[in-house]
């Protein structure tokens, strides 16, 4: 299996020879090109023309964000993996508004079904969120008869603001209070590990589309546009729940990440470096972690679940399979 390489230092990243190695802070480290899937930069790393062209014909994707955490772009190598057919099904169900809205309201419905799934875990450990819930099953029962996006966005965008303020009860740490989402710059401690966690998120799921036939740039929720990529964020968006937001809970009720791995700078809440690597080692476990698929009868890793999850929707487009997201147990 392919794994990813995450950089916080300073330093250089080079070919040598038929490999990759890093150089910084005095220390030179090889990079197992053939099982390397993703280099993921947060330091400040030189790179060159040499070491793209390698990466690229390695096809390995290279993630870069910068000193406050923001992710700021994505090395994408040229598609390996091309199909013409696939490309046009995927723009006609974009184009099309009958087939974009049955596409955009799945995905909006199952992300605000794994938002109830966390709420309903820890209601029933005496933990009271019985109001949050109810309203939520109403947001998600209004969703049926949403006839366009921007409503459907609506409800998804209130479902999520709710479920927010509900942080404060879950983690009952006041060091690590909601108030309101906050995104750039993050204004709280809460909003600081949300937007870290979901840019990581975001570029997971990047990667995982390079792995398949689908265009990254269009997407169903979030409108295609100027932006360079839109389908990770619909495919995140099903995610976060189960995967970043449960990696937060972890890290702050086991006070892994406790209010002194922040610092305030102009406004900003920003992790430190610590916290990042923290943040990225316990993700990685929850990326890495299996469960138990009922209609696969087998085991599988959160990961590939999100692959699972383009392949359902590729089928959508060009077999006419319907649709159907990924809702967890828990």
């Amino acid at each position: 299996m392919k794994k990813d390489i995450y950089i916080f230092s300073n330093g250089d990243l080079k070919r040598k020879d038929n490999t990759l190695y890093f150089e910084g802070e005095g220390k030179k480290k090889f990079i197992p090109v053939e099982q390397t899937d993703n280099i993921w930069i947060f330091g400040e790393v030189n790179v060159n023309k040499h070491f793209l062209d390698f990466a690229a014909q390695k096809e390995i994707c290279i993630h870069f964000f910068n000193y406050y955490g923001y992710y700021t772009g994505t090395f994408y190598p040229r598609e390996h993996l091309n199909s013409g057919y696939v490309l046009l099904k995927q723009a006609e169900h974009y184009l099309d508004p009958q087939k974009r809205i049955i596409i955009a309201r799945e995905i909006v419905k199952t992300s605000i079904n794994n938002i109830l799934v966390v709420l309903r875990y820890y209601n029933s450990r005496d933990i009271d969120l019985t109001d949050y819930i109810e309203t939520i099953v109403k947001y998600l029962e209004d969703t049926n008869s949403c006839d366009n996006v921007e409503q459907l966005m609506a409800y998804e965008g209130n479902s999520r603001d709710l479920y927010y303020s509900a942080f404060s009860k879950i983690l009952k740490n006041p060091e690590f209070s909601f108030t309101i989402r906050t995104r750039r710059p993050p204004k709280d401690k809460i909003n600081a590990l949300i937007s870290f966690g979901n840019a990581v998120l975001y570029t997971v799921v990047l990667g995982e589309i390079y792995n398949t036939f689908l265009d990254p740039r269009i997407g169903f929720v979030h409108t295609t546009n100027n932006r360079r990529f839109s389908l990770n964020l619909d495919i995140a968006d099903i995610f976060k729940p189960i995967i970043v937001d449960r990696v937060i809970f972890t890290l702050i009720n086991k006070k892994i990440i406790t209010e002194k791995d922040f610092i305030n700078e102009l406004g900003s809440i920003i992790l430190k470096d610590n916290a990042k690597k923290a943040f990225i080692q316990e993700l990685n476990t929850k990326l890495e972690s299996v469960i138990h698929h009922p209609k696969l009868n087998c085991d599988i890793s959160y990961k590939r679940l999100i692959r699972l999850e383009l392949y359902k929707l590729q089928k959508h487009f060009t077999e006419g399979v319907a649709y159907e997201g990924f809702i967890a147990k828990w």
